[in-house]
């Protein structure tokens, strides 16, 4: 494990992005895309993170080699936890590990199983939308939720994707269908049997209120073999990665940082956007690396 680092004032070719998403899961640029935007926005590296997949781990792999830049193979694995949501993202994973591949299949088949379920419950809302168009939305992808949204913008239930989220499909919403997850500490197992660093994803959305609960949970985490948090990210606030990256310091966790991006899915989150005055540089990427050895 690492010690957290100071953010550091970056020239553009060490900028990194830890925490992107492509249309294998829920953005709009594929692997290929995605990579060529960072690199020509004078990225040095960034992390394919998609929800539940590795499927673009490959093309994004061999785009980065061709264009000069580094890319981490990762995954963004959903984990159970209430009251708020728990992702736990992986490093350096190894996207052809026979466990990994079995259990990103168990979730995906969750996921087939809940999306029909989506529909149903957005039909009995009086809202006529078919299983077809959110395929189609989702252009060939893995269908997520921003695909439902999607699809009410365009048929003009919903101003936008945050409206349809708000109304409809957010956790507690009325066409909200939960999905098979990982408990956490299986997601650490899977992870760590595929070779990759354990981390904590956007601690923000876990929702929990107290300093001294969010201590108890990250002590639990560590007893699961967690490497990481992702102190720096698009939804925190200054006080938020403050307090993460104390905790951080405390437990001797390296420090990630990522903008969770997704594309035009998530207009407002630019890639390399890792909260609100914070520049990170590839020294983080480096002191990964030295936990890998």
């Amino acid at each position: 494990m690492l010690y957290a680092v100071r953010t550091t004032q970056y020239e553009n070719m060490n900028k990194i992005d830890l925490h992107t998403h492509t249309t294998c899961s829920d953005g709009t640029l594929s692997p290929r895309e995605l990579v060529r935007l960072a690199k020509s926005s004078g990225f040095k590296a960034i992390a394919i993170t998609d929800h539940d997949t590795v499927e673009g781990n490959a093309e994004a792999r061999e785009t980065g080699t061709g264009e000069g830049l580094e890319v981490i193979e990762g995954v963004e694995l959903s984990v159970e936890f209430s009251p708020g949501t728990m992702h736990i993202l992986g490093y350096f994973v190894n996207s052809v590990s026979p466990e990994l591949t079995k259990s990103l299949d168990f979730v995906q088949r969750a996921r087939r199983e809940r999306n029909p379920k989506i529909v149903e419950k957005l039909r009995k809302l009086g809202l006529d939308i078919s299983y077809e168009e959110v395929l189609k939305e989702a252009g060939g992808g893995q269908v997520g939720r921003p695909h439902f949204a999607g699809v009410l913008v365009k048929k003009g239930y919903v101003r936008d994707k945050g409206e349809a989220f708000a109304r409809y499909l957010a956790k507690g919403r009325a066409a909200y269908v939960d999905k098979g997850r990982f408990a956490p500490r299986e997601a650490a197992e899977i992870i760590h049997n595929s070779g990759g660093l354990v981390v904590l994803a956007h601690p923000s959305q876990l929702h929990i209120p107290t300093k001294e609960n969010l201590r108890k949970l990250i002590d639990e985490l560590v007893g699961y073999g967690l490497d990481g948090i992702e102190v720096y990210s698009s939804c925190h606030t200054r006080k938020e990665a403050r307090l993460y990256a104390e905790l951080a310091e405390e437990y001797k966790l390296f420090v990630a940082a990522g903008s969770d991006f997704h594309g035009d899915n998530s207009p407002g989150i630019k890639l390399g956007n890792v909260g609100p005055g914070v520049k990170v540089d590839y020294e983080l990427v480096s002191l990964m690396k030295e936990a890998m050895k």
